[in-house]
């Protein structure tokens, strides 16, 4: 059964009456093409209007839809199935939150790395709901040094509601982990594109972040602080998170107009998790097109652009 979101309630009364007369329409043969037809032409008239003025809270809504795809999803999609997996840190153990390995987009070999949320409620759990521990991104570096050793280009697919904060995560060094991978990640010779398909929150978004090219789906957000989270400082209360999220400027759109990515990524109408393959396909091309354009730069440019790009951000100059 579809999961809808609290404002999409147009969209499932309408969709209900859909079915409902399709099953008619199958018990009892009745000829109803013409009523099917303008239930659906409503029904795709009603979603765009909605999708049309989303507030930034509503956006981030959809970014965390459950039904939305997962980073395993698209790489499973984009790769054809080409990915092999490698797992562990060499020094605490296999990050579950954390995946990234091999794989090949018509015939280029790439190293996608990126957070893992889970399908379902023991998935999530096995998967830590996509907040990686210190060795997950001891994981990624790993695999980063792994994929300039071989000169392979790295995507990573940021989606996670941030790095993992519990205690033993602090003591095995948390924060020293993020912090040596933004240091290492500036360094890489090979091109980085980074994509945030669902939640870029925090330092947990920023350890897999720095980047060639950052690039945001279209319902998808980027921020150092969730909504709720920043309302909860402020307010002292979650109820204010709809204005955090106004505040926060934390979507795609925004994100683009503050020159803190790159490019925004076209989603499905109704977001990703309608229509999955064609948002696997726009992901797959805009990688492609980004990978051909910075593999004819020299990988010393590439590190200088890099440097640069992350020093202009939050430069200001007081008159």
């Amino acid at each position: 059964m579809a999961v809808y979101l609290d404002f999409e309630k147009p969209i499932q009364e309408l969709q209900e009456q859909l079915d409902n007369l399709k099953q008619v329409k199958e018990k009892s043969k009745l000829k109803s093409d013409d009523a099917i037809k303008e239930l659906e032409s409503k029904l795709d008239s009603t979603r765009k209007e909605i999708y049309k003025s989303l507030t930034d809270w509503q956006k981030v809504q959809v970014s965390r839809h459950p039904e939305r795809p997962y980073t395993l999803a698209y790489i499973e999609a984009i790769t054809g199935g080409d990915f092999i997996e490698l797992h562990g840190d060499r020094g605490v153990r296999d990050d579950k939150a954390m995946v990234g390995g091999f794989g090949s987009i018509d015939g280029k070999t790439f190293m996608f790395v990126g957070q893992q949320k889970g399908i379902n409620t023991k998935m999530r759990q096995y998967r830590n709901f996509g907040m990686a521990n210190p060795e997950g991104y001891r994981k990624a570096l790993r695999l980063f040094r792994l994929a300039e050793k071989f000169n392979k280009p790295i995507v990573c697919f940021i989606d996670t509601p941030g790095a993992f904060p519990g205690l033993e995560a602090e003591e095995r060094g948390q924060g020293e982990a993020i912090a040596r991978n933004i240091y290492e990640m500036f360094n890489l010779k090979v091109p980085v594109i980074a994509i945030i398909i669902g939640e870029g929150a925090s330092g947990g978004a920023l350890g897999i972040g720095v980047a060639d090219r950052v690039l945001m789906m279209q319902y998808t957000w980027y921020s150092v602080i969730s909504p709720e989270s920043c309302s909860s400082i402020l307010w002292r209360s979650w109820d204010y998170k709809e204005q955090a999220a106004s505040a926060l400027k934390l979507t795609a759109d925004h994100m683009l107009k503050n020159e803190l990515i790159d490019g925004i990524i076209k989603e499905p109408l109704g977001g990703a998790h309608c229509s999955p393959v064609e948002a696997f396909e726009n992901v797959k091309q805009e990688i492609i097109e980004q990978y051909n354009s910075l593999k004819r730069i020299r990988p010393e440019v590439r590190i200088n652009n890099r440097i640069e790009k992350y020093s202009r951000m939050g430069v200001f100059v007081e008159g």
